[in-house]
């Protein structure tokens, strides 16, 4: 009841805010506070929506429930702010001196513009109330009527009204269209003096946007000067640009809104003094290719080394020190081409993302050998990066596992380190931190230690013979090789982990990024197994629980005199052994939850050797970093030992006492693994976003292995999944996350989030996000757990939530709060039982979760 009336108080507050806050506090009482705009379109396929946004009188932007938060925001603030403080200081006589007395006149003066700045601030932050005005509702109207006629509608008419509430100074504005008939293309004529690029034109004409029958559409006009510029230019007419064509629409006929259209490309002009000339656009085409590999954007640049490969010519002023085949690889440039726009931004791309060198400069200029100088030179010049660079960070961190850790990492990258304009780097990592669950009993304030690092090396091409047919030069390929190192000390199991990563990357489209991961090792080595029980606590106690059961029957040696309970390591692995050997017998359901306890204490403590390889594929319509309308399609299949597996008996490789091929004493493991994630971006305007995404992943163990690995599973909860619970403390099913470390091999989630800006930088988002993990097909035999039909699919957890985003430009701070709102693991209530401050779960994060 006291939460209850808590919950109530706390809206009833925020309900008075709102109420309290009036919209038409800075409208003057001769003045209309607009509140809608509503537009008749005259066309049934006009959505009155697609139109608002053109209107120069619109009404100030809502926050959630149509609330104008930015306008409460301004009239806050109070205008003339400077003269109102000096105002209420000199009203009364002695108030000034009161207030110098006590501060200080340096003190008054700071205080009289702190209370300015927070007015002005509250002003600039938030949104002037939009004012009704003949001037705006003519702009209006002049911007509705340009509308329609650059969609042929040339003499579509507008009449609007204004609808006042004078009692409450606030007004709607009622716009009605009549479109009239719109003007439609009768005929298309051509006018293109150029032989050259006549001959082109006909080659793409067909599939002009312009076309007879068609309704007029400024519009298309656009993108068919667009269109013929990019295909002449790509085609080899260096010297073309957009401005030559044009477009004369007569409609001098019997029917003023039939138009005959001539597409008109005229010659391009040249002065020589005073004189014009015009001169015919011709095909040009590339007679030699210069690459210069160290300029120094200089003019006493001079090239003492040459190398001539691949019919291109490499310079150097001293030596080159990149391969020419890795060069010319990334020039698609080639001697003999005709001109092509095309082939020069591919270049550019293609040097930007190879990252040995600066943005590189490309010139053409008329090779004087030629007849009319008809052909070009390509000169292409590269300046080198600096070949060494050093990071250093320092970072101060908090976590479950450590109280307070502070950390060192800093990195080494040399670039072009066996001249195949590769990226060598090498990264170091140390952590020192105190724990007071820290392993070691040593009485000193850091108490665990954490040291890792990676070595990695990238070349700008498939490291793989017989792929340049497969993988192409202008797919940007790259191969990568990784090998990184971690090792922790009173940290958990004192884990060891060491990865080595072979893959290769290419853009087949600008849409589509491929990955393959040929080699993908991990081996992970658990050097303080007795930790465990310090470490998985919740284990712990139903062990334990089942020990009080059966007390009178537990060896003595197995429990600390001091507590009563079983001692770690030697009471936890003495009790295990003593039921196992069968010198305990244990109720059928103690039984069963100490089957549960031992399997998962063995596959957490057991090693890890894991060879694999996986592919990702990943589409995406988007744009570029500012387009929020658009959809991706990420899936990433893995497939782990299964090569082992076959060449087991043939290696004459060990088994273990469970019949499991073992290398070096750890057996390997081997499963199946598929993700499918899809994202979904809606953009409603005026920076509101509807941002969806859905994700499945399974993992499937057999063969040599009956679970997967606990670094390869699955998880739920935490700032990027389901909010509303911690990271590992969702599920599996509907078993409450009775677990420490909850994980499983089976997950679902779905997410929604409404994004919307309160005023500037600052962005908000309400969000519902679904999901859970299960088991299935291994060796979990808890009905609870597992994933046994669709009937499942009602275990999956609700949580609902609000948060903040602040954008920085290049990064976004987000903070997110979310509440359990439906929990499949609570036996008594699983709606809203937890939907409350108390149990809300804080997510902070960097950018948004998808």
């Amino acid at each position: 009841m006291k939460h209850l009336l808590t919950k109530i108080s706390f809206l009833f507050g925020i309900t008075l805010f709102f109420v309290a806050c009036n919209s038409t506090k800075r409208v003057a009482d001769d003045e209309f506070l607009l509140t809608e705009n509503t537009i008749e379109t005259g066309v049934d396929s006009i959505n009155a929506n697609t139109l608002k946004p053109f209107l120069n009188l619109r009404p100030n932007s809502k926050f959630i429930f149509g609330m104008p938060l930015k306008l409460y925001v301004y009239n806050w603030g109070k205008p003339n702010s400077d003269s109102l403080f000096v105002d209420w200081l000199t009203k009364k006589p002695k108030r000034q001196k009161r207030w110098t007395n006590f501060l200080s006149e340096r003190q008054l003066k700071n205080l009289g513009q702190f209370y300015v700045s927070i007015h002005e601030g509250r002003r600039e932050s938030g949104e002037p109330p939009s004012i009704i005005s003949d001037k705006k509702l003519e702009q209006s109207k002049d911007r509705l009527k340009s509308w329609y006629w650059n969609r042929g509608w040339f003499d579509a008419e507008v009449k609007y009204k204004v609808e006042k509430d004078s009692t409450n100074k606030k007004a709607k504005v009622h716009y009605t269209v009549t479109p009239n008939k719109p003007a439609v293309i009768d005929s298309l004529s051509y006018e293109i003096a150029s032989a050259d690029a006549d001959s082109i034109y006909n080659i793409i004409k067909g599939k002009a946007f312009i076309k007879e029958g068609q309704q007029f559409k400024s519009e298309n006009f656009e993108n068919e000067r667009l269109r013929i510029e990019q295909y002449f230019r790509n085609n080899g007419l260096y010297h073309f640009d957009r401005d030559y064509i044009s477009f004369i629409a007569d409609s001098l006929n019997e029917n003023p809104r039939l138009l005959d259209i001539e597409l008109n490309i005229k010659n391009r002009e040249e002065k020589v003094l005073d004189t014009a000339y015009q001169i015919p656009f011709k095909v040009h085409r590339i007679s030699e290719v210069n690459v210069f590999t160290d300029y120094k954007n200089n003019t006493n640049y001079k090239a003492k080394d040459s190398v001539h490969f691949n019919d291109k010519v490499f310079y150097a002023s001293d030596e080159i020190k990149v391969s020419p085949k890795i060069l010319s690889d990334a020039i698609f440039i080639e001697k003999g081409q005709v001109f092509s726009d095309k082939n020069r931004k591919d270049t550019y791309n293609r040097f930007s993302n190879i990252r040995v060198f600066d943005y590189p400069n490309i010139k053409y200029q008329k090779d004087p050998r030629t007849p009319n100088e008809d052909n070009l030179i390509a000169n292409v010049f590269l300046t080198p990066k600096k070949r060494f660079g050093f990071t250093p960070n320092f970072e101060v961190s908090q976590s479950n596992i450590q109280d307070f850790g502070i950390g060192v990492n800093t990195s080494f990258l040399a670039r072009n380190a066996f001249h195949l304009a590769d990226i060598l780097e090498l990264s170091f990592r140390a952590n020192l931190g105190s724990s007071k669950d820290a392993a070691s009993s040593r009485d000193q304030f850091f108490n665990i230690t954490e040291l890792g690092g990676s070595l990695s090396l990238s070349v700008p091409k498939v490291l793989f013979p017989f792929t340049q047919t497969i993988i192409k030069k202008n797919m940007q390929p790259f191969t990568r090789a990784t090998y990184g190192f971690n090792t922790q000390q009173n940290i958990g199991l004192d884990r060891q982990n060491h990865t080595l990563k072979f893959e290769y990357n290419w853009k087949p489209t600008r849409k589509v990024s491929n990955r393959l991961s040929l080699l993908d090792f991990q081996f992970v080595n658990n050097l303080n197994i007795d930790n465990y029980f310090n470490i998985f606590t919740n284990s712990y106690g139903d062990l334990n629980g089942i020990a009080q059961a059966n007390l009178s029957e537990v060896d003595n040696d197995f429990i600390d005199p001091n507590s009563g309970n079983l001692a770690i390591p030697n009471g936890t692995d003495g009790f295990i052994a003593q039921v196992q050997n069968n010198e305990l017998n244990l109720e059928s359901d103690n039984q069963q939850l100490f089957n549960s306890i031992v399997e998962r204490k063995d596959r957490l403590t057991e090693n890890n050797l894991i060879i694999a390889s996986n592919f990702s594929f990943d589409y995406t319509t988007r744009e570029n970093i500012d387009d929020e309308d658009y959809f991706q399609f990420r899936s990433r299949f893995e497939l782990a030992g299964n090569v082992l597996q076959g060449l087991g008996t043939a290696l004459g490789l060990n088994k273990n006492n469970n019949g499991d091929f073992t290398l070096f004493d750890v057996p390997f493991s081997q499963y199946a693994k598929l993700e499918l994630n899809y994202i979904k971006h809606w953009d409603l305007g005026n920076k509101n976003i509807i941002a969806t995404r859905a994700y499945g992943g399974i993992a499937l163990p057999y063969g040599n292995s009956r679970s997967i690995p606990f670094a390869r599973s699955f998880f739920g909860g935490g700032p990027n999944d389901n909010r509303g619970w911690q990271p590992y403390d969702l599920g599996p099913g509907k078993t409450n996350g009775v677990n420490d470390f909850n994980e499983a091999n089976l997950k679902l989630s779905f997410n929604f989030e409404y994004r919307f800006n309160v005023f500037g930088s600052l962005n908000s988002a309400l969000f519902v996000d679904a999901g859970n993990i299960w088991n299935v097909a291994d060796n979990v035999t808890d009905k609870d757990a597992t994933f046994d039909g669709l009937q499942d699919l009602e275990d999956l957890s609700i949580a609902t939530g609000f948060g903040f985003r602040y954008d920085i430009s290049f990064f976004v701070i987000r903070l997110d709060f979310g509440f359990k709102t439906y929990n499949p693991g609570d036996p008594e209530q699983k709606w809203l039982n937890d939907f409350n401050f108390r149990s809300m779960v804080f997510n902070f994060g960097i950018n948004y979760p998808f």
